[in-house]
């Protein structure tokens, strides 16, 4: 199976599973300003914050290197160190 297709069933799969994690992680910043406006927020409240929040960046970040592999390389004026890269539109879906 490939992901190169957008409408192939992987790729469908990929987006879907994309976009149930970033409603989990609204929900989390949800929770976490509500942890931390506390003025005498639980240790273990913090600590239990602090492991769902690890979870949440190691997700984004899989979620940012899956795209980025699948991202065009870039054209050749980024690639010779111009100070201002360029990608086409179309390389950011």
């Amino acid at each position: 199976m490939s992901t190169d297709d957008n409408n192939s069933h992987l790729s469908r799969l990929a987006d879907t599973t994309e976009a149930i994690q970033l409603d989990l992680a609204a929900d989390l910043v949800t929770h976490a300003l509500e942890v931390l406006t506390d003025e005498h927020p639980d240790t273990e409240d913090l600590r239990d914050l602090s492991a769902v929040l690890v979870g949440a960046l190691r997700d984004a970040l899989r979620v940012a290197t899956s795209r980025g592999q699948r991202l065009p390389a870039p054209p050749p004026s980024a690639q010779k160190g111009d100070d201002n890269p360029r990608l086409p539109a179309a390389a950011f879906g």
